[in-house]
């Protein structure tokens, strides 16, 4: 499915992966798919958003906040690596052997899953595009595709930023009716 996203889409997916590493989480939420949209600021959606006064710096704030809220805590991927450690395998020896011989960050432990409601927004992501008549998916569907997840944690940033996610909705398809087919 990837390769159906645009060069801007891809980048938003990309980001959302680092946002959740940066933020400690072992898994990707519609939060970190929100904040990806937000860092890719050349997309669609990071320009409705920003219209809408939502910033990355707070997003990432009322991220952490609504995740400790719900009682989600950064482990960064400690009880993945304290498992592995159990058999045997030292994860900081694989950083560090993979930063020498790839580059530094080339290993990235634990690679964060995506949550249902993360792969639920992603797949809504693709009725959104084929709805419009968009064969490739860009920032703009993945925001769509996220507003379709009312139990996701992207909706709850949304709100600490006051912003009512079928108003929201409507100035994303207003956005981009020019360019419908």
């Amino acid at each position: 499915m990837f390769e159906f996203f645009t060069d801007h889409g891809k980048q938003a997916v990309t980001a959302s992966q680092d946002e959740a590493i940066t933020l400690g989480h072992d898994f990707i939420g519609t939060e970190h798919l929100l904040l990806g949209l937000l860092a890719a600021e050349t997309g669609t959606a990071a320009g409705v958003l920003h219209g809408q006064n939502v910033d990355l710096e707070r997003a990432r704030q009322e991220t952490v906040r609504v995740l400790q809220a719900a009682g989600i805590v950064a482990s960064g991927g400690q009880p993945a690596r304290d498992a592995l450690s159990s058999l045997g395998i030292d994860v900081a020896e694989i950083q560090r052997q993979a930063d020498t011989s790839f580059g530094a960050g080339a290993f990235q432990f634990p690679r964060p899953a995506y949550t249902a409601e993360a792969r639920t927004a992603l797949t809504n992501t693709l009725s959104e595009a084929k709805a419009l008549g968009r064969d490739r998916f860009g920032t703009e569907h993945i925001l769509l595709g996220l507003l379709t997840v009312p139990e996701g944690h992207a909706v709850e940033v949304l709100a600490a930023f006051q912003v009512d996610p079928a108003a929201l909705r409507e100035t994303v398809l207003a956005r981009i009716a020019p360019e419908s087919p």
